[in-house]
């Protein structure tokens, strides 16, 4: 451990060009799929996004540690830093506190120089005194399922009516299960996903974005589809990296629900998980007040935790009192606006809002 009243030096790289990225993260059991070279390539490619890490360590060394964050530079919202839009989680990887306070203390100066309206860290666990300028700003669940158990005790662990009856129903309605990464199981999905998110009066993220998850990841993304009679009724996009199978996007047609689509997709990428020899099943963040959906994973037996989203904002320039109240009436305005959408219109307003909002 460094000692305190060491003078910590800070460097910064692209991880996208730094080769000391990808093994480093195979070395770290708290790096996900969201600290990955195909997530941050898929940003990259579809929003500009461009990544940066902030470590201790000199360029040729192994690193020890990293942060790594996306630069958001929009002419409608203005700049910022951010780890990472569009992840539910993204640990520093920092095991130093005294390191992690002087990179910290490093973004927090760059974000006052270059007059950025935030800095923006999403860890799974709390800060632990690491940035005491940084405020919670949002709290969430999130849900992990282990896998380590026998299927037959997963699946008695799972909600008798309200999963294992469901799966049930679908094996009985004969519903057809498909996977892959195909043109046409994409746009059955990205069909369903716009679908969904009109239900929710929300435009869907641009169709590009799926297209780049698909090419980046390769054979660790697999799109999953229900159909009843060649119809689509739900579909699940999944990624996999090390030993975690995570649920990233899952849309349905609401007239069908009663088929059992969705729980026959979750129970398949269980089965298939299982088969790999994964150890976790990552079923994503939740809004606190969206009830319906933290219940639907809790009866998956799933393990709930609250994770919070924290903000170092430049006052200046921005502050916490506005980042609130202008994201409040901005969403509100904004469902009101969607809600009367044709849809390609709202897939339209997808396009050309997501790179500004993450």
């Amino acid at each position: 451990m460094t000692n305190t009243n060491t003078i910590v030096p800070v460097y910064k790289f692209n991880p996208l060009q730094d080769t000391r990225w990808a093994p480093f993260l195979m070395r770290r059991p708290n790096a996900s799929v969201f600290h990955s070279v195909p997530w941050l390539n898929a940003l990259y490619r579809t929003y500009g996004y461009k990544p940066l890490v902030y470590t201790s360590t000199p360029p040729g060394q192994d690193l020890r540690d990293g942060i790594v964050f996306n630069d958001v530079n929009s002419w409608l919202t203005g700049r910022r830093l951010v780890s990472l839009p569009f992840s539910d989680h993204c640990d520093p990887l920092v095991s130093d506190p005294v390191v992690a306070r002087a990179l910290f203390a490093s973004m927090m100066q760059d974000c006052n120089q270059f007059k950025w309206k935030y800095v923006e860290v999403r860890p799974r666990g709390d800060m632990n005194g690491r940035a005491a300028f940084f405020e919670p700003i949002q709290t969430l669940y999130h849900h992990d399922l282990d896998l380590t158990p026998a299927l037959d005790s997963l699946f008695l662990n799972f909600h008798k009516n309200c999963v294992q009856r469901k799966i049930k129903r679908a094996e009985h309605e004969d519903l057809v299960y498909l996977e892959g990464r195909s043109e046409k199981l994409l746009d059955h999905f990205y069909q369903l996903l716009v679908l969904t998110r009109r239900r929710h009066h929300l435009p869907p993220q641009p169709k590009k974005w799926f297209v780049n998850l698909t090419e980046c990841f390769g054979e660790a993304l697999k799109i999953r589809i229900a159909y009843k009679n060649s119809i689509p009724v739900a579909s699940i996009l999944t990624l996999q990296y090390k030993d975690t199978l995570t649920y990233k996007s899952g849309c349905s047609d609401a007239t069908l629900h009663n088929l059992g689509g969705m729980h026959l997709l979750f129970w398949k990428s269980i089965q298939d998980a299982k088969a790999h020899g994964l150890r976790t099943f990552d079923l994503g963040r939740s809004e606190t007040s969206n009830t319906g959906l933290t219940i639907f994973k809790d009866r998956w037996g799933a393990t709930r935790t609250s994770v919070s989203y924290y903000n170092y904002f430049n006052s200046k320039v921005y502050s916490a009192k506005s980042h609130s109240s202008k994201t409040g009436w901005k969403m509100h305005l904004a469902k009101q606006v969607f809600r009367h959408l044709p849809g390609t219109w709202l897939s339209s307003a997808g396009n050309l809002l997501y790179r500004h909002i993450g």
